[in-house]
């Protein structure tokens, strides 16, 4: 799967899509630019929709779907976004080609007056 976000359990997201999909009838319950925690991470296998990543989300229990008969199902991995608080660090992130992470050679700055002597 190339392209994806690496989503862990306990991993703050934000629903980019709340439509209803195609192929369900299980009320979405979602709302597009809210923010959830991820409560499960997996494969899931859908009758008609095939195989996908899915997540479950801490607060929302789907129940039983009445046609498919799954079992909680996940939501699609596709509809969600990781909650990045640092909008330039994902940035920096991407340029650098790894996380960042302040080195003690940045410069610092400074708060406290210093005077000069000649």
């Amino acid at each position: 799967m190339t392209g994806t976000y690496q989503f862990h359990v306990g991993m703050d997201v934000v629903c980019i899509s709340a439509s209803q999909p195609a192929h369900t009838s299980m009320p979405s319950d979602l709302v597009e630019g809210a923010t959830y925690k991820l409560r499960w991470v997996g494969m899931h296998e859908h009758y008609v929709e095939g195989e996908y990543l899915g997540v479950r989300l801490e607060g929302i229990h789907r129940g039983t779907c009445r046609i498919w008969g799954d079992v909680d199902t996940p939501f699609r991995a596709t509809r969600f976004r990781p909650l990045v608080r640092d909008r330039l660090g994902g940035l920096r992130a991407l340029l650098a080609g790894g996380p960042v992470a302040p080195s003690i050679d940045d410069p610092q700055r400074v708060t406290k007056k210093v005077e000069e002597k000649v």
